[in-house]
């Protein structure tokens, strides 16, 4: 248990910066119905979010996952320059292909009415990509205050710039329009500020990691790269692949969808929006993976690290139940919210929110499984699982967008990652077996499922929204003694939670 109590204390450190700033974001993209009465409104944007993550898996081709491994192994400082030193050059390279060929790229993405948005989104993956071995560097060595202080400083400018350009501007120009608040103003924009106030935090916490970047002694040594090229490359094949799982239904929805352009533009609005909710589950997922990733590897060579993988698994996937839970049975707060609003129109799709939700439990899971490959240096392996993955979401967003439209998309999403979760665990359980508690995680996933599929029929018998609330807390409620009543003894070892139980 003192394990577990030491990654669930680095995941402290480690994630509340991430939950911070992913929750500052999330919030701030869960503002759009509030500014922008119409989705189709958003849709660029979506559109440029969709594509920003495949970016980044290729600036940072890996290095991250690739440091923590091989840190283990080599002189830190001559790695850190190395890898460095490769990442400063290719960043640039790629940077610039993405200025030379901007016009081609609007094209494609459908962004012709803001190809501004294409240069914007380069100067975000710049400074995001050369600051990726920085914080890698900072959860190597356990500095969590200053990698928490980078993190939330550079979401905070960016939600202040969104805020203060798209909420407090607009009213002072509308005042007094001649004015400088009037001139400096470019109702032109519009939504576009997501992106500048985007710049803003990336500059910023770029800059905040000058001393990482000072450290930087830009020696190179061939011998290193070649040997971490060969474990990473794999992995920018798992990287892509687990992108166009996770991004591809947005990418493509508005050209498969049988509609025409401004109501597809309509519908890729709202689905952007309804998958942040999903999402909001790989808050506590990115939270975890920041913690465990060194942490697997600094803890591989110890006698008992598949016990200790097997208990996380099983803490891992108990939390995922309860984000389940809260999101799946409140999701009609969401769609009071908007129509209290008056913004009616964002409520279409929340119905597949909760599968979603499950979907991404899945992949959560399934990162938690793939540490045996990344151990047993087997990323190609990986990346065949990744892809696989890869093509059954093409495969069904391509066959089940243009008749079931969102529907169809979530459907694509949960079959993937249910793949994904068992395929790699059964050859994990071939090359490095970990005794999961695989009977005891799968009946707390059956039954989050029948708790929600329970409410639903409950709130379908009377409408009434009290009852709607009562019944979804009381639920939460019951699972949550059901679990204090299986798991009370390893509950009673940990901090905080412990004292409760006792």
């Amino acid at each position: 248990m003192s394990e577990i109590k030491k990654l669930a204390g680095q995941t402290l450190w480690y994630g509340v910066p991430t939950i911070a700033s992913r929750f500052l974001g999330y919030l701030m993209n869960l503002s759009l119905p509030l500014i922008f009465a119409q989705p189709a409104s958003t849709a660029d944007l979506t559109q440029i979010y969709a594509i920003i993550p495949f970016l980044n898996v290729l600036f940072t081709y890996g290095l991250e996952t690739a440091y923590f491994r091989f840190s283990q192994d080599c002189d830190r400082q001559k790695l850190y320059s190395t890898l460095s030193v490769s990442l400063f050059c290719s960043t640039i390279l790629f940077t610039g292909l993405l200025f030379l060929f901007k016009d081609k790229i609007a094209a494609w993405a459908s962004l012709e009415a803001h190809p501004e948005y294409v240069n914007w989104m380069a100067i975000i993956i710049f400074f995001d990509a050369i600051s990726t071995l920085a914080f890698a560097k900072l959860r190597q060595e356990n500095r969590p205050k200053r990698y928490a202080f980078a993190r939330v400083s550079g979401v905070a400018l960016n939600v202040f710039v969104v805020i203060f350009f798209l909420g407090v501007i607009p009213k002072l120009a509308h005042a007094n329009p001649d004015g400088f608040w009037g001139t400096f103003y470019n109702k032109q924009i519009g939504i576009g500020y997501y992106l500048i106030g985007n710049i803003a935090g990336s500059v910023l916490t770029f800059l905040i990691l000058n001393k990482e970047f000072r450290q930087i002694s830009f020696q190179f040594d061939s011998a290193i790269w070649k040997k971490v090229m060969h474990y990473a490359y794999p992995l920018v094949i798992v990287g892509l692949g687990g992108m166009v799982n996770d991004m591809l239904s947005r990418l493509i929805y508005q050209h498969v969808v049988d509609l025409p352009e401004h109501q597809a533009k309509h519908e890729l609005g709202i689905f952007g929006n309804i998958f942040r909710l999903a999402v909001l589950i790989t808050i506590m997922i990115q939270a975890f993976r920041m913690a465990a990733e060194p942490f697997f590897f600094n803890r591989s060579k110890e006698e008992n690290a598949q016990k200790i993988y097997a208990r996380i698994m099983k803490f891992f996937v108990i939390a995922c139940c309860f984000m389940f839970l809260f999101i799946s049975l409140y999701i009609d707060v969401f769609a009071w919210f908007f129509i209290a609003i008056k913004k009616a129109a964002w409520v279409e799709g929340l119905q597949i929110v909760p599968l979603l939700a499950l979907g991404n439990i899945f992949l959560g899971i399934y990162y938690n499984l793939s540490i045996w490959y990344k151990l047993k240096h087997k990323n190609m392996t990986g990346a065949m699982i990744t892809l696989s993955g890869a093509v059954i979401t093409i495969v069904l967003n391509i066959l089940l967008i243009p008749k079931l439209h969102y529907l169809g998309a979530a459907i694509a999403t949960f079959c993937c990652y249910l793949f994904m979760m068992i395929v790699s665990y059964k050859l994990g359980q071939k090359y490095y077996p970990v005794p999961y508690a695989r009977k005891k995680l799968i009946a707390y996933l059956v039954i989050v499922v029948l708790i929600y599929g329970l409410h639903e029929g409950l709130i379908y018998l009377w409408a009434n929204r009290w009852f709607n609330l009562a019944t979804a807390t009381l639920l939460l409620f019951l699972f949550a003694w059901l679990i204090v009543k299986v798991e009370r003894k390893e509950l009673m070892k940990m901090p905080l939670i412990g004292r409760f139980i006792k």
